[in-house]
């Protein structure tokens, strides 16, 4: 018997639960590779505060840091660009949607 297994896209994900935030992405990252918020704070270089302030979503990224982070994580800079742009038009109460593409 075989099993496939099924992946899913960040609109299938947004479908289901909601628009995907950066401070979403950032605690489900550290969550899923099991890191406590002082080793992970440790590992993106900024003090624990600033993580649980960012990972609540009272305090915003600036473009770039979110490239530093991805860098960190082994992401795509666009990814988290992307990201962090929507949550600023969100917050802004735009209704826009965000595509970046490398130039």
């Amino acid at each position: 018997m075989s099993i496939k297994k099924k992946f899913y896209t960040i609109k299938d994900l947004e479908e289901k639960y909601g628009p995907l935030t950066f401070a979403d992405f950032l605690k489900s990252w550290r969550l899923c590779d099991e890191y406590s918020q002082t080793e992970f704070a440790k590992k993106l270089s900024i003090s624990k505060a600033n993580l649980c302030d960012l990972e609540k979503g009272r305090k915003h990224v600036s473009l770039e840091r979110a490239v530093k982070i991805a860098n960190i994580l082994g992401l795509s800079p666009q990814f988290l660009v992307q990201l962090t742009l929507q949550d600023m038009l969100r917050d802004s109460k735009l209704d826009y949607k965000i595509e970046v593409k490398a130039a």
